[in-house]
């Protein structure tokens, strides 16, 4: 068996650094009135830290799964089970198209932009376009992390790089209690992903990449292509064990497989085009379905213009505007063939030699 590599990971902190490092988050004068409780829960906190109070409400897992005996996390399950009554909900060729529309963008004016995003008002503008073309709209707005309170998407911890059988769907690394990495938005965006038909990602450019709400959730998808759906048959997180599911053969499921998508990418100096393309690779890697050429999208808004009038000048560019309504438009389309059995992936009956 392949051994796991280990070393690189510091020790706990002690007590004094944890009580910092708790505390720092209450420095608020109000706080104050509440000193003594405070303490309270900080003696509590470094307790379940100190013993890796990681999921401390578990279940056993019972039948369905490779250990039945197998204490499983009640959050991950409810996840779990939400996910499966979606993805028979979106098999239902009874309902209508479901398109999930993404906006990537991290400004909002709620908080220091003081601000919406152009990137917003182009989702508008094609959640209308759908709608107009019968089909049911979920929005996912990314810049929600910024402006919610205690709304988060932690990153991804790479489980899939030491097997990828250790990375479960859906992902099974958070919440962890003991390290107060909770309120992960992951659990409801996976389920938006597997309600919809089609898939749409509007996008600005931030040097040269994806805006860094979006690579969160993009990295946090990693599981969807190739995860593990049953943490039992790794005892939760034993690299071992995955390593040696993963050496006497995976599979690698594409959990998000034949659904449609459609792509905007906007900016206004550089890096239209690389974003766009690594978006498109990366769909198409998980196996969704690119809706055409009109359905992905590149173009910059007040090239080399000032910051300041830039929805000014989107305001004038209709033609973007109906660009962004037939990307939407197309996607519906893809959707609903891909739904009725008159569209599919030319490479969906191949055998890949290399799965990964």
């Amino acid at each position: 068996m392949t051994k796991p590599r280990t070393g690189q990971a510091p020790p706990k902190l002690n007590r004094d650094e944890f009580r910092l490092r708790f505390l720092d988050s209450f420095r608020d004068p109000a706080f104050e009135q509440a000193a003594e409780a405070l303490s309270q829960i900080e003696t509590i906190a470094w307790d379940n830290y100190l013993h890796g109070h990681k999921a401390p409400v578990k279940a056993k897992a019972g039948a369905g799964f490779a250990d039945p005996d197998y204490d499983l996390s009640v959050e991950w399950r409810a996840t779990r089970d939400r996910l499966l009554q979606a993805e028979q909900v979106q098999k239902n060729p009874s309902t209508r198209s479901r398109i999930l529309l993404i906006c990537g963008a991290a400004r909002n004016d709620g908080t220091c932009p003081g601000e919406m995003s152009k990137t917003y008002r182009m989702t508008q503008v094609m959640r209308e376009a759908v709608e107009a073309e019968q089909a049911d709209v979920d929005m996912l707005d990314l810049s929600l992390l910024v402006s919610d309170y205690q709304r988060r998407i932690h990153p991804c911890k790479g489980c899939v790089s030491t097997a990828m059988p250790l990375c479960h769907w859906p992902c099974s690394c958070y919440p962890n209690h003991g390290l107060h990495q909770t309120h992960d938005w992951m659990g409801e965006i996976y389920e938006k992903w597997v309600s919809a038909h089609g898939v749409i990602i509007a996008t600005p450019v931030y040097w040269y990449q994806a805006p860094s709400v979006l690579k969160l959730m993009i990295d946090r998808m990693v599981c969807a292509d190739g995860g593990n759906p049953d943490p039992t048959s790794t005892s939760g997180k034993n690299a071992e064990k995955a390593k040696a599911i993963e050496e006497a053969g995976w599979n690698y499921p594409k959990h998000l497989a034949g659904r449609a998508y459609g792509l905007v990418v906007h900016g206004d100096v550089a890096g239209i085009e690389s974003v766009r393309r690594s978006l498109s690779d990366w769909l198409g890697w998980m196996g969704l379905v690119p809706a055409g050429h009109m359905s992905e999208l590149e173009r910059y808004i007040g090239y080399y213009e000032p910051y300041a009038t830039s929805h000014e000048t989107l305001d004038r560019d209709q033609a973007m505007m109906e660009e962004c309504r037939n990307v939407a438009r197309a996607v519906v389309i893809t959707a609903n063939a891909l739904r009725a059995g008159r569209h599919s992936r030319p490479d969906m009956t191949l055998t890949d030699p290399r799965p990964k």
